[in-house]
């Protein structure tokens, strides 16, 4: 399992976008559309193997007779990192091996990725929706390795839960830069470097 990319959710992607290049200072590249869940979205290079997506409703798509995934049917206020997303080697394993509630098995394509992803029946993953989305890569390669890069690197991904012990025990994730803290509510924070030093993404 590796820390594959986060989410930035959104109701307005223009919004999305917005807050992000304000808060790092840098440019998001151009992402695409996932038609099988009526969502759009633009990305940023984190370097190898790593990116950040600003994820929201696509208002051209037909709403879809199912939640969306990352919650976003219920998205609400502004922009936020609210996910994060690991990549495995063999989903149907993992999901074995997760606690109950962390997706189906699902298909999936956006322009030349195909991959297959974890996705909850009711949009909303385990531990609050704080436990990552698995995701794995099968052709088209990996986003990341395609995007530009913007200079920007994760120097720190802070997962704060009330049960955070528990989210690192059902992971086994072995990557230093992501921490898990025991908290009294939910929360996601990325400490980014940039080309204008540190900043925090939330």
């Amino acid at each position: 399992m590796e820390l594959d990319h986060l989410a930035v959710t959104c109701g307005t992607l223009d919004a999305g976008v917005a807050a992000v290049e304000a808060a790092l200072g840098v440019t998001l590249a151009p992402g695409g559309r996932h038609d099988h869940m009526a969502t759009h979205n633009r990305l940023l290079s984190l370097g190898p193997g790593l990116y950040l997506e600003v994820i929201a409703p696509d208002p051209v798509a037909p709403k879809p007779g199912w939640p969306r995934w990352f919650d976003l049917d219920a998205q609400a206020g502004p922009p936020r990192l609210t996910h994060w997303i690991c990549r495995v080697g063999d989903l149907a394993a993992a999901l074995a091996a997760a606690p109950a509630g962390a997706g189906r098995a699902t298909d999936l394509e956006r322009g030349p990725f195909r991959w297959r992803m974890a996705v909850p029946e009711t949009g909303r993953l385990p531990f609050d929706d704080t436990f990552p989305a698995l995701i794995e890569w099968q052709a088209g390669g990996h986003p990341a390795d395609r995007l530009p890069d913007a200079g920007c690197r994760l120097r720190r991904l802070v997962v704060t839960h009330p049960r955070a012990a528990a989210i690192a025990a059902a992971l086994g994730l072995d990557d230093p830069r992501v921490v898990f803290v025991t908290g009294p509510r939910k929360a996601l924070a990325a400490e980014i470097d940039t080309p204008h030093g540190l900043r925090l993404l939330e």
